[in-house]
């Protein structure tokens, strides 16, 4: 089923050419089916190229789902068009009554700054307590999961000696969770980050869940238990040459940077061993953890 998303937004062409089921909203509205509604509140610099990857994500399942894009009004994004943030997004205070069926809070490159001294921190903050109330699940990426785990849990984030970034292994640590079905041994993610969570906190957390992790990039998929937030420690959404482009923008800067682990074969290009799990989780989430709780009728808050 399909993806409903505005038909002049820049990912409506790219996934279309790509035989992904996506469909503009005045068709949609011919359809008598109430659509799955997920907000997207997209932080990354990359926005056009981050909605493209999740959107080719949640268009894997047999739902039909509504998309919200929501930006930030607190902070300009400075490497995306205000006339693409101004057609195709909303702010967050206008959606301060809607209830959403599934929401997901990307990543953003402020990963070595202290929480408090993020330009939109505290727009951050009330978006986290939107999602805790408004919101059935909620999936949170990269730094938006370690925002979560500290503002949630208190969990701090760490810095790192050295970049975390490659294509790592990992291996299921709750291999009965729903988000697994049809996933393989081995969960293939992609990681690109400064920081890591602080495991031993989660471990002690009573009220979290490591559901995949590897010896070497450390927890890949943290879940509370009552399935409403799942915090994804890489970046499952990454397209082919994600990494590839982050490596060779961090060479122009002149920056002292290792070519990304697990990536690259021999002959200097890639081959993706990531994407059919990341399309299986999200199609998982989707189906158990948001649409099989999502009532008709939005009108009353979660319980």
């Amino acid at each position: 089923m399909p993806v409903i998303i505005p038909q002049d937004i820049p990912a409506f062409k790219t996934l279309q050419e790509e035989n992904v089921f996506v469909i503009s909203s005045q068709r949609a509205l011919k359809q008598d089916i109430r659509p799955i509604q997920i907000a997207i509140f997209n932080l990354m610099p990359t926005k056009i190229q981050t909605e493209s990857q999740l959107i080719r994500l949640l268009a894997n399942s047999p739902l039909q789902v509504q998309i919200t894009l929501i930006t930030t009004q607190t902070y300009e994004s400075k490497n995306t068009s205000k006339t693409h943030l101004e057609r195709f997004y909303q702010t967050f205070d206008t959606l301060k009554d809607t209830y959403f069926d599934g929401m997901i809070i990307t990543g953003a490159p402020v990963e070595t700054m202290d929480f408090s001294a993020v330009a939109y921190w505290e727009e951050m903050v009330e978006v986290l307590e939107f999602a805790q109330k408004n919101v059935n699940s909620t999936i949170y990426i990269c730094w938006g999961a370690m925002a979560g785990l500290y503002h949630y849990y208190g969990i701090e984030k760490l810095p790192l000696s050295q970049k975390m970034f490659g294509v790592f292994e990992h291996t299921k640590t709750e291999i009965s969770d729903v988000l697994f079905n049809g996933c393989d041994d081995k969960i293939y993610m992609p990681h690109s980050r400064h920081t890591r969570v602080d495991e031993d906190k989660i471990i002690q957390c009573k009220d979290l869940h490591i559901l995949c992790e590897s010896t070497t990039a450390g927890a890949g998929i943290i879940k509370s238990c009552d399935n409403k937030k799942i915090f994804i420690i890489g970046h499952l959404e990454y397209d082919r040459d994600s990494l590839k482009s982050e490596y060779e923008r961090d060479k122009l800067k002149g920056m002292q940077i290792q070519a990304p682990e697990n990536y690259f074969d021999s002959n200097n290009g890639v081959c993706i061993n990531w994407r059919a799990g990341a399309s299986v989780i999200f199609s998982n989430w989707l189906n158990y953890y948001v649409y099989q709780v999502t009532p008709f009728d939005w009108k009353h808050p979660i319980a």
